[in-house]
């Protein structure tokens, strides 16, 4: 990445399911929410009506935070048409940048508004990064499978600002490049739609039929959280810190997006001179942000120290939210059981309350859930599903009735704006100057007679021009700049403080005038490092799904190009790339473990009529999901 004197900008950017939890995430710290389009996002599911993405840029504009809107599928020839209007619609109401896929968006006529590389681009090398870089895009998120050594070679290669997820649910399959759910069920993740059978149970067996194991999750990773890791990911070169999760409600995002914050706030404390905040305004919380509290099936950092271990990617036995372990359960009496609790290190003992769930791991391994009726007076807890449980049994809590309470509690956060006031007098009565670092300057006049005060309370007058509550602002300075020392009534000055609020409030919120007519600028796309044999040929995994892309890449230099897999359906393709091994899980990776297995190769995931073929690439260190064809 090119150095700079200047602070690098560094950004937390936190998904919105609609327009409420959008706002929630701004208030808890967010200084860019991502947020799904009424169409052709990655979470079909989610979209959002662009009337609702343009209130949610006017909110997000005085806090100079921004709006990003997943357009982020492949497209038809046939949507091609809707997809421009769209995205000229976005930038009329103030959409700072489009997440985009297709490389359609490329050729077609869009206004100059910002584009970012999707996730679903599959971005792992610095080549890729150029071609992004090439074609003008202001952001592209990496893989979530690199290491931080592969992230830094990136960002020593490049420029382009580089996005990173931090947390969140996990695709076991490098994104954009998983075409299971097309296969099985026509329901395609490149167009939003996935089944996520990756979060079923399956049964594996090898090539002789015995069974590996029975009904387990075994390609349903943990979820992503890389709290530990963000000094390291920022002297990496990341820039922007993501939270998955744009189906998720809005007390996940409100929790993980505080934590983050909190965290980045320290470490941007600690190097002013290194990185800056990417917004304005500072969050205060009714809570104590707990990431473990908020769904989550266990927690990997997913080998970004580019190290293995076999139990961190996957909970096989579940893929049920667990939550925080609390403690071992020590005592059971039918329906009452008691915990032996642990510490919470920064609150003291946990206390475990009415209508909290707990998840459970049987000394045997198996797991079950259960909820807590009533907290008994002797510290014991009647449970409504006591079945299996045996002293010993590990407990967690997944859900934490008062924390969620907490959490929806309308003020759970409020933002603030740091800002000076100034009172001066003018020939007709006072005026009231605001006035913020990047913000433009506001100023209200009251009309008022200048009566001389008997008692003048210069720091009064000043506390009771300061008091901001209820308004996005908060006083750091007041200053008293009158020819004399003149009464003014408080109804006045509680007028004159509204008026003055009002003003600049809307002043700091007007989005920059745009020109709808205005398009952005094409750019000619670098053509490729031809193959070994000198060929430029794209087989399926490039998406290709419409004229437009297809013109993209013969621009480039490519001269046989496979459609989608979506459009034609590949025999025997690999349908999935995982840097998750079930070899490796087994312990018989012949690379990094010693062990040899007894079982004989290949191995087979079974479900229903479903029957799926493992493959190890080593080389790759990857493993290949395909379709088995046993007609």
């Amino acid at each position: 990445m090119a150095r700079s004197s200047e602070p690098r900008t560094i950004e937390l950017l936190a998904p919105a399911k609609d327009l409420a939890i959008g706002k929630a995430a701004i208030l808890h710290g967010a200084d860019a929410v991502y947020i799904g389009a009424p169409a052709f996002g990655a979470r079909a599911s989610a979209g959002v009506s662009v009337e609702d993405i343009g209130e949610l840029v006017r909110f997000a504009r005085l806090y100079r935070a921004k709006v990003y809107v997943a357009l982020n599928t492949i497209l038809y020839d046939e949507e091609l048409t809707e997809a421009e209007r769209l995205c000229h619609e976005l930038y009329r109401v103030g959409v700072d940048a489009l997440i985009v896929q297709d490389m359609a968006l490329s050729r077609l006529d869009l206004p100059p508004i910002a584009l970012h590389a999707s996730t679903q681009c599959d971005i792992r090398t610095a080549e890729k990064v150029h071609l992004f870089e090439s074609l003008g895009y202001e952001q592209v998120v990496l893989a979530r499978e690199l290491s931080l050594p592969e992230i830094r070679s990136i960002a020593d290669q490049t420029s382009v600002a580089l996005e990173a997820f931090v947390h969140g649910a996990l695709c076991v399959s490098l994104s954009g490049q998983c075409y299971l759910s097309e296969a099985v069920t026509g329901r395609s993740a490149n167009r939003g739609a996935c089944a996520q059978l990756c979060r079923l149970p399956y049964t594996m067996i090898d090539a002789d039929g015995r069974i590996i194991r029975s009904e387990q999750h075994l390609l349903s990773l943990k979820d992503l959280n890389r709290s530990a890791e963000l000094e390291s990911m920022l002297e990496a070169g990341i820039s922007s810190f993501k939270i998955e999760g744009r189906l998720k409600g809005i007390s996940y995002v409100k929790n993980v997006t505080a934590h983050y914050r909190r965290l980045l706030d320290e470490l941007l404390s600690r190097y002013p001179d290194r990185y800056r905040r990417a917004s304005r305004g500072r969050s205060a919380l009714a809570f104590r942000p707990a990431p473990e509290k908020s769904f989550n099936r266990g927690f990997t950092d997913l080998l970004l120290s580019g190290k293995r271990d076999a139990s961190t990617l996957i909970t096989p036995e579940s893929n049920k939210s667990r939550g925080a372990h609390i403690g071992r359960v020590s005592t059971v009496d039918r329906d009452r059981i008691g915990i032996h609790l642990q510490t919470d290190n920064s609150n003291g003992p946990t206390a475990l309350s009415n209508g909290d769930g707990l998840y459970l791991i049987h000394p045997d391994g198996s797991m079950s859930g259960t909820r807590v009726n009533v907290v008994l007076p002797d510290g014991r807890l009647q449970v409504d599903n006591p079945v299996g449980i045996a002293k010993g049994t590990e407990v967690f809590r997944n859900y934490d009735i008062r924390f969620e309470k907490a959490l929806s509690q309308e003020q759970s956060a409020v933002r603030l704006l740091p800002v000076s006031l100034t009172l001066s007098d003018c020939p007709s009565g006072f005026t009231l100057t605001i006035e913020s670092e990047g913000y433009p300057s506001a100023t209200a006049m009251i009309e008022a007679a200048h009566e001389p005060a008997n008692r003048f309370d210069e720091e009064q007058l000043r506390k009771n021009l300061s008091k901001l509550g209820g308004t996005p602002l908060e006083a750091t300075s007041v200053s008293i700049r009158m020819s004399g020392n003149y009464f003014i009534p408080l109804s006045l000055i509680g007028q004159l403080r509204r008026r003055a609020v009002e003003v600049f409030v809307t002043a700091a919120s007007a989005l920059p005038e745009r020109n709808e007519e205005q398009t952005a600028p094409r750019r000619t796309p670098k053509p490729p490092t031809p193959s070994e044999d000198g060929r430029r040929s794209l087989s399926f995994l490039s998406n290709v799904a419409n004229r437009e892309a297809e013109a993209f890449y013969r621009e480039m230099g490519y001269t046989s190009i496979q459609p989608a897999f979506e459009r034609k359906h590949v025999r025997s393709a690999p349908l999935m790339f995982s840097k998750h091994c079930l070899r490796y899980h087994l312990g018989y990776c012949p690379v990094f473990q010693r062990e040899v297995s007894p079982y004989r190769e290949p191995y087979y995931l079974l479900r229903d009529e479903t029957r799926l073929r493992l493959e190890f690439d080593c080389k790759h260190c990857q493993m290949l999901v395909y379709l088995d064809d046993v007609g």
